[in-house]
């Protein structure tokens, strides 16, 4: 049975995506992409933005579940928030169209990419590059980290359901 994973990386300013499919344990690339907002409007245009576009990537590719990237909280508070408001978004958009949802953290991530939880940005998008047969690496890296996401969730590696 095929499943066609979407990933997302979620933020404000900028929204990863990337679709995969997963069949008889082999992943084929599909497409990947970002969403990016204006830092100069109003924060509810710029999450309306993010749910338009998600939405024209659903209905292009029509996937049958989503993985998501956990919240990492570090220092940044306004920016967490930020991040966590365009989780919202993605989340409900997913829900609207009954899509199951993975949570992925960043280590489980680093972990079905590359092997190892300690593997900074650019051995992830090196190995995600390599694993999808991709001739050049996945840009931006937020697209890169939502393929990421796809990867660990087609590989059964984040099994945390966010509904």
């Amino acid at each position: 049975m095929k499943r066609r994973i979407i990933g997302l990386d979620p933020g404000l300013a900028s929204t990863g995506w990337g679709i995969v499919d997963y069949e008889k344990s082999r992943i084929k690339y599909l497409a990947h992409g970002c969403i990016q907002t204006e830092a100069a409007l109003p924060r509810a245009e710029r999450l309306f933005k993010i749910y338009r576009e998600i939405n024209n990537v659903l209905d292009t590719y029509n996937p049958s579940e989503a993985s998501m990237e956990t919240l990492y909280f570090g220092k940044n508070v306004s920016s967490a928030i930020a991040v966590a408001e365009a989780r919202g978004v993605l989340s409900l958009a997913m829900a609207e169209r009954n899509l199951p949802l993975t949570e992925c953290t960043p280590n489980q991530i680093k972990q079905a990419v590359v092997g190892v939880k300690k593997a900074d940005k650019e051995q992830v998008q090196e190995m995600a590059a390599l694993i999808l047969g991709l001739p050049v690496i996945p840009k931006p890296d937020h697209a890169a980290d939502a393929l990421g996401a796809a990867i660990c969730t087609a590989h059964g590696l984040a099994l945390k359901r966010a509904r």
